[in-house]
């Protein structure tokens, strides 16, 4: 039989958190390279291969083309067959891209590396979302710690790149993101299988427990899923161009107006990407409580006063500032959005990623396109200003878009978390697993779900000085060594050392000095979060009262 249906399930019933939970640590291993990839490749291109603009612009054009091609057939097959075996093989294929760069002596090489990478892309990603899509009737907050793991890993390798590649060279960045999407694929491969209801006598061909799944109607049942989620693919492809062009038009402007380095681009962009990561779980718990609309147009209305914002923004490191309101917009809208594309889908999440995942980079491409005439036939301020109406646009479209799918506004509160026990400490290893929830099924009455009161302001403000306390002991140390950016930033220009740090020339030297840099972004981040939290809860106590 052709489908994901195990030949031998593993039984235990912590298997699924256990797949889930392995399925995010491999997210977060391939998010990295993915992100450093973008951000390198053309800077790789030209002072390696002395490759033109024109090639330079191919060798991109290339793996995104294969990647918008594959999406959809990627999504039929994580459909088909196991999808953990999908997604490792995307990132093996992602692992032998990297490798293909780092051996690549020439164009058609590269070009080569970057086809292999894109198809790596579309398999692993698709995969991975179908994957995590299985936990959602029982747990809302999937797809917020998706999120949260692929920034981790982004922010991570990000930095990790920047401080190694003076080191190491391009070459030895491209052999690092090599091993890690190997250590990836043995993550996805060692995960348990998919655990499905056992189906009822009966069940029509093509069904979850049915007989058989051909090719034949796997490929035209893509067609209908892409019909059914029509209205939220059109929202996605303009809000995704409205981003990817005022992001596009941002690292522009900070190349070309402040003269920054690519360093220091990539720390202005650094605080957002943290921001997501931290803030993605947290924001999951106000759409349970306002709804998935609301927060959608809330999150617009975020995005959009970023993008009027950067009109009038006098350095980048009000960016950076502005940057984290955007982050935090995103870490709300990526996770609503995916949620109501596998809600959606049912049973057909894998072709339900692969269309959205196809709107997402026609969104992009799109926006990339724009961004460019804009910046060349417009003024700065006109082009922020236009970015943010089209981005303000996306609060009516995308909560329309919503409703008409037909999936629920407010999704159920997730379970309390508890650990995942380990497989070889399993108690009863052979008792039958709990049928998981039928599709459209009410899983607030089949799933206990303890709720967990809310943290006081005395509890959060004690996290907040607990985290205090051990980053100012780190902070000591990082002085008596001679690495520390904050006395560095209080004795030096404030401005440079804040976007690139100071004196460290060695890469492996900055590391000390880059980490306690990334530690205070985080700091100030849980702050300001702490302190939104306290204010919270007192209009909250307010309005009881």
């Amino acid at each position: 039989m052709i489908g994901d249906l195990p030949a031998e399930t593993t039984k235990s019933p912590a298997a699924p958190r256990r797949r889930e939970q392995r399925t995010l640590y491999a997210a977060a291993f391939t998010n990295g390279p993915n992100e450093l990839f973008d951000f390198i490749l053309p800077l790789w291109a030209g002072a390696a291969l002395g490759l033109s603009a024109t090639e330079v612009g191919i060798l991109m054009a290339v793996e995104m083309a294969l990647s918008v091609i594959a999406r959809p057939i990627a999504g039929v097959l994580a459909d088909l067959f196991e999808r953990r075996y999908v997604a490792a093989t995307g990132a093996i294929l992602y692992a032998a891209s990297a490798a293909g760069y780092a051996l690549a002596h020439d164009a058609p090489f590269a070009y080569a590396a970057a086809a292999v990478g894109g198809v790596g892309g579309a398999l692993l990603w698709v995969a991975v979302r179908a994957i995590i899509s299985e936990r959602l009737a029982e747990d809302s907050a999937v797809f917020p710690r998706l999120l949260a793991s692929q920034e981790t890993g982004s922010w991570v390798a990000f930095v990790a790149g920047m401080v190694l590649i003076g080191e190491i060279g391009f070459d030895g960045v491209f052999w690092l993101c090599a091993g890690a999407c190997l250590l990836a694929a043995v993550l996805l491969l060692s995960s348990p299988r998919r655990q499905v209801p056992r189906a009822p006598r009966g069940t029509p061909a093509g069904e979850p427990g049915g007989e058989e799944v051909t090719a034949g109607s796997a490929i035209a049942g893509l067609g209908a899923v892409g019909r059914r989620l029509r209205p939220m693919l059109i929202a996605v492809v303009v809000t995704m161009a409205a981003e990817a062009a005022i992001s596009l038009l941002l690292l522009m402007h900070l190349q070309r107006e402040f003269d920054l380095e690519v360093i220091q681009v990539a720390y202005v962009f650094l605080p957002g990407a943290i921001a997501m990561s931290v803030a993605a779980e947290r924001l999951h718990t106000y759409v349970v409580r306002f709804g998935r609309t609301r927060i959608l147009m809330c999150a617009s209305f975020a995005s959009a006063a970023f993008a009027a914002g950067l009109a009038w923004a006098p350095n980048p490191v009000v960016i950076a500032a502005l940057w984290i309101l955007s982050g935090l917009a995103w870490a709300a809208v990526i996770p609503i959005q995916q949620a109501v594309i596998a809600e959606a889908s049912g049973e057909h999440a894998g072709r339900g990623m692969g269309v959205y995942e196809s709107a997402n980079l026609l969104g992009a491409l799109v926006g990339a396109l724009a961004a460019g005439v804009l910046y060349d036939g417009a003024d700065w301020t006109v082009a922020c200003l236009g970015a943010a109406v089209l981005i303000l646009a996306g609060s009516v479209v995308v909560p329309r878009a919503v409703r008409r799918l037909g999936v629920a506004d407010v999704p159920p509160p997730p379970p309390e978390r508890e650990p995942v026990p380990d497989p070889e400490l399993d108690p009863d290893p052979d008792s039958d697993p709990e049928p998981l929830p039928k599709p459209g099924a009410d899983v607030t009455k089949s799933t206990p779900v303890r709720d967990e009161p809310p943290k006081t302001r005395q509890q959060v403000l004690r996290e907040l000085g607990r985290h205090a306390v051990v980053f100012a002991v780190a902070q000591v140390v990082l002085l008596l060594l001679g690495l520390s950016w904050l006395y560095d930033l209080a004795t030096e220009d404030s401005v440079d050392v804040l976007l690139h740090g100071a004196g460290q020339e060695s890469g492996f030297a900055r590391v000390g000095e880059d980490g306690g840099k990334i530690w205070t972004f985080v700091l100030v981040v849980h702050a300001l979060w702490a302190g939104a939290k306290c204010l919270a809860t007192g209009l909250g106590r307010d309005g009881r009262d």
